[in-house]
């Protein structure tokens, strides 16, 4: 898969990209990474990619021509007619694993990096095929929510993790999120692992780590439930679990 990202600093995203899982996805040639400067495509002495807005208020605004063109020569040089554009900015919808799981599906994606008050907004009628956000909160700049998207899809693609059944385990890989983990020693100051964990019995193993990850869910994210992928044999162990919750808060009315 290639990634095409373009910044005014791509110091920022060459730093964030040179560690762990992206940069040994590089190396292995799962995925083919490009950082643009923005500035390489302004059209003034000045490299400038930001101008005053039309109109009062506050702020500068990216400027049309410089990511157009960066965009454009991406393309040609690439021969990549079917890239989708993606812009980094807190206006899109909130990034997701399923969203990142239908990116990891592309062939070729190109992030542009917000900036400023934000974009001309000539380049997200025209140019841009998805608006990416990370959360509802605002950043200096499109760099670090680009590098989560990098991350997040890179760990996707096939290749990219030592065992490759570790994107499917992960935390909303299914909708819910993850089991509890557990290493050596087998007792630390008194607390132990479950003994269920040291059995050798794969299949209750198994068992037990879909009734805590469906525990944890319904704990700490109860919203995911409604469109989380459940069974009935899940259904049967949340309304269980909602029992146990219930006679616990009980008692410790009681209390």
């Amino acid at each position: 898969m290639r990634i095409d990202v373009i910044t005014t600093f791509p110091e920022v995203i060459e730093a964030g990209a040179g560690f762990s899982i992206v940069k040994r996805a590089r190396e292995k040639g799962v995925l083919d990474l490009m950082v643009h400067n923005l500035r390489d495509y302004a059209r003034d002495r000045h490299r400038s990619t930001d101008d005053e807005p039309f109109g009062p208020g506050a702020g500068m605004v990216m400027k049309p021509e410089p990511v157009f063109d960066a965009v454009e020569t991406i393309r040609r040089e690439s021969g990549s007619v079917r890239s989708k554009v993606l812009l980094m900015t807190p206006q899109g919808e909130t990034f997701s694993q399923s969203i990142a799981s239908e990116l990891a599906c592309e062939d070729h994606l190109i992030i542009i990096c917000g900036h400023y008050e934000g974009v001309d907004e000539r380049i997200r009628e025209h140019l841009v095929d998805r608006e990416i956000s990370i959360g509802d909160y605002v950043l200096t700049g499109g760099e670090l929510p680009s590098l989560v998207v990098l991350d997040a899809v890179t760990r996707l693609l096939p290749g990219a993790l030592g065992a490759e059944e570790s994107a499917l385990e992960e935390s909303f890989a299914e909708g819910l999120l993850e089991y509890p983990h557990y290493t050596r020693p087998a007792e630390f100051r008194g607390w132990r692992v479950p003994d269920v964990l040291l059995s050798g019995h794969h299949a209750e193993i198994a068992r037990w780590r879909r009734v805590q990850s469906l525990k944890r869910t319904y704990e700490r994210r109860p919203d995911l439930l409604s469109q989380a992928k459940l069974t009935d044999e899940d259904r049967v162990i949340l309304c269980r679990v909602m029992q146990e919750q219930e006679t616990e808060e009980d008692n410790n009315e009681r209390d």
